[in-house]
């Protein structure tokens, strides 16, 4: 994947690593310790599969996984189950390479991301945690409160604007998103900025009439875009497991997302649906949400991810 100039703002080495360490532990305790065994029998992957399962990587990625594994382990001649261990290494950090592999946030281009996802999955945080970052390597950002559908919504981006620094475009509670949207995209061309974040309204994937409003209001972003490149970024609460999966999958279909922002990823032990999203839809994660304050927004690192969910055997054991 070729590391974009947004993308860069945002790398901090060894983010993502401690910011997976729950995950890790995890992983350590059960799928860890299934590479100890001596046999590598039907026993071995019968118990892989389950762990795997567990961790939330999904029945669907779980099962790829191990018709990859078992069919190299084959070819290979492997007769250890610390053998595999690589095996699952290479496979995993693939898939996570792979979903990465397209430009979701361009070079030097103006920019307009719409952030969308379910009610507590941190939207309005990370819309700050981005524009705070931007703004502090000399980008001009206007944020969007196009959440108009829940209480103190508003209020809440106009906030987190003002702490930020940032321009915020706002009509009442209870208006039209597409006209905040429309608004947003008139002021960024008039102020010479050049990148809008839209906050949307957060509806469950379940709701289908909000998510046709959603689909509206992305419409007026292709419309008002201009030189803009969009850019839909799906939020997920890292601790929701499998149906962070079902929301990733919804979202994709109603609006085309373009990758995934992870929240909360340092206070789960769920990890393992970074797997199933890179796997099953083809996105990446792009960034993750690495604690509660501004500067704690970091961007995605597969190889990083994979060591603390599997070490080196060797690095576990010193560990």
């Amino acid at each position: 994947m070729k590391e974009t100039d947004l993308l860069r703002l945002f790398r901090r080495k060894g983010k993502t690593e401690s910011s997976s360490s729950k995950t890790g532990a995890l992983w350590s305790r059960s799928i860890g310790a299934l590479f100890r065994r001596t046999e590598l029998d039907d026993d071995f992957w019968d118990e892989l599969e389950e762990s795997l399962v567990v961790a939330d990587v999904g029945a669907v990625t779980t099962m790829e996984l191990l018709d990859i594994l078992r069919a190299r382990a084959s070819d290979e001649g492997l007769k250890e189950p610390a053998e595999v261990r690589s095996l699952l290494r290479e496979e995993m950090a693939k898939r996570l390479r792979e979903a990465g592999a397209g430009n979701a946030l361009s070079e030097d281009v103006d920019t307009a991301i719409l952030i969308v996802g379910v009610n507590g999955a941190g939207k309005t945080t990370t819309i700050a945690k981005l524009a705070h970052t931007a703004k502090a390597n000399d980008r001009k950002v206007i944020l969007a409160a196009a959440d108009t559908f829940r209480a103190g919504a508003i209020e809440q981006l106009q906030v987190w604007g003002e702490r930020v620094g940032v321009d915020v475009i706002a009509h009442q509670a209870g208006g039209d998103p597409g006209a905040v949207t429309f608004d947003a995209m008139e002021a960024a061309r008039a102020r010479n900025a050049n990148m809008v974040i839209i906050d949307t309204a957060g509806r469950l994937h379940t709701q289908s009439n909000l998510m046709d409003e959603l689909k509206k209001v992305r419409g007026i972003v292709a419309r008002q875009a201009g030189d803009f490149e969009q850019r839909v970024l799906l939020v997920i609460d890292g601790t929701t497991g499998q149906n962070g999966l079902l929301q990733a999958r919804s979202f994709t279909e109603a609006v085309e997302c373009d990758g995934v922002i992870l929240t909360k990823l340092d206070g789960t032990a769920r990890g393992g649906i970074v797997l199933a999203i890179a796997g099953e839809l083809g996105l990446p994660v792009l960034f993750i949400g690495t604690g509660e304050t501004l500067d704690d927004l970091a961007v995605f690192d597969p190889d990083e991810f994979v060591d603390a969910l599997l070490p080196e055997a060797a690095a576990e054991i010193s560990g």
